[in-house]
């Protein structure tokens, strides 16, 4: 069961919900932070940090005396990453996204394989989670191959909870790839309206089954209760602004632990999903 917690904007919670149902849930929880920009699910859970391993990517090298100037390699490049100018080929290592096709194309094979970081996975462990969060190469540009080496570690026969980044864009769609369930985390504003509304397309066009969990219930309108009713997206559990859990946030401790009724909460959101996905899965069997 691959769950991935996801939000249209940042701050609404998302690593909250997937920290706390983690440690929710009692049973072994593979746990990927895939927001490699500002990964942040280690600071609310005890890691105990084992491994820290680079992550490199393909980019090419040319040999300027072996090539004779044909511009394939420019031509085949959608990106602009190489680029024959005058008498030479330039690399731009930070627009080349690892396809290979210029050292395909490449007659006199002026072209090899050379590589750069994109950044590190480090992996530790918090009694039943097993955590690994991606950490991107400051000044690194694409975030996408980090997330694919990171969701390498999905345990494909067990539980695994993804925290993606926020947003709609190239990185969350990454994230958001073979999932088994996605749950939407917003809050009742206009703007959290608007961009859940944003990433609930992006789930749909990818077509997974998903909920919705309004966080801060208790402070904003009904507008988001009335958009899921109407677009048939169950509620899956709502949660009220309370100053224990904001103070606890704040110091890194888990909801869960500062309200133990939130417990029983998050393992029933967690059957929850087990049950919209098992029946999403055998909907999808018989349409096949």
């Amino acid at each position: 069961m691959i769950i991935t917690v996801a939000s249209g904007k940042g701050g609404t919670g998302k690593t909250t919900i997937a920290t706390n149902l983690a440690s929710a849930i009692g049973e072994p929880v593979r746990f990927l932070d895939c927001d490699v920009e500002e990964p942040n699910a280690h600071l609310f859970l005890s890691l105990t940090l084992l491994t820290t391993e680079p992550v490199e990517t393909m980019v090419p090298s040319v040999d300027q005396a072996v090539c004779d100037m044909c511009g394939a390699c420019g031509d085949i490049c959608q990106f602009s990453a190489i680029l024959p100018v005058g008498n030479k080929v330039m690399v731009f290592p930070e627009l080349c996204h690892s396809c290979r096709g210029c050292e395909l194309v490449c007659r006199p094979g002026a072209i090899t394989a050379s590589s750069r970081q994109l950044g590190e996975i480090i992996h530790g462990q918090s009694g039943l989670i097993d955590l690994y969060y991606g950490r991107l190469r400051i000044g690194e540009a694409m975030s996408p191959p980090l997330i694919e080496q990171l969701k390498k570690r999905i345990d494909s026969d067990g539980i695994t909870i993804i925290d993606a980044p926020p947003g709609t864009s190239c990185p969350v769609a990454a994230t958001l790839k073979n999932s088994d369930f996605v749950i939407l985390v917003t809050e009742p504003t206009p703007f959290g309206l608007n961009d859940l509304k944003l990433a609930v397309e992006t789930v749909r066009l990818l077509g997974l089954p998903m909920g919705i969990v309004i966080n801060r219930c208790d402070i904003g309108n009904n507008a988001v209760k009335k958009y899921a009713m109407t677009e048939g997206i169950p509620i899956l559990l709502e949660i009220k602004h309370q100053w224990e859990v904001a103070e606890a946030y704040s110091k890194g401790i888990l909801m869960i632990d500062v309200l133990p009724e939130m417990k029983s909460a998050f393992s029933d959101l967690y059957k929850k999903v087990c049950k919209i996905a098992a029946t999403h899965q055998r909907v999808t069997r018989r349409a096949i």
